[in-house]
């Protein structure tokens, strides 16, 4: 199956619009999670025309399995070159689906400062949550089983397959 992300992009822009307007949020700030999220968040930035940087948060070390799997041996710096304190902020990945990173992403974030609010924005909500966390943006809902995968290449072009797992 193909899937049109830019299509997928141009609706949640539109949609993360309605969501900032409804907020009041004047010059909000953008938070990717690497390395899919950090992608679409690169593209959303410039679709919506932010005019603040964009953060790059790496949650390995606030992974809730971090001590059953280890350290990545990707870990990258988290980049947040601004104050999150009072700020509005669009915290974007590319799929969710138990809840686990994002919560990990908001526990970050809070170290951070204290945001006024926080839009969840997905590119793929994919069901399967272990975790109360809902997105409040998605490109598209999957009703995927246990044996499927959302895959993200990228940066450019962005593409999205749905891959078998043994």
């Amino acid at each position: 199956m193909t899937y049109d992300v830019e299509e997928m992009l141009n609706t949640m822009t539109a949609e993360l619009r309605k969501q900032l307007d409804a907020r009041g949020a004047v010059d909000p700030l953008m938070i990717g999670i690497h390395s899919g999220g950090v992608w679409v968040a690169e593209r959303l930035h410039q679709l919506l025309q932010l005019q603040g940087p964009l953060g790059k948060l790496d949650i390995s070390f606030y992974r809730d399995d971090f001590t059953r799997i280890g350290l990545n041996p990707a870990v990258r710096p988290s980049h947040l070159p601004f104050t999150v304190d009072g700020r509005h902020i669009i915290l974007v990945d590319d799929v969710l689906y138990t809840g686990r990173t994002i919560r990990a992403a908001l526990n970050e974030i809070f170290d951070y400062g204290r945001p006024d609010s926080v839009i969840l924005a997905v590119l793929v909500d994919r069901g399967g949550r272990e975790l109360p966390i809902q997105a409040d943006v998605a490109g598209a809902s999957m009703s995927l089983s246990a044996h499927e995968q959302v895959k993200l290449s990228g940066p450019t072009p962005l593409a999205l397959s749905v891959k078998q797992t043994p």
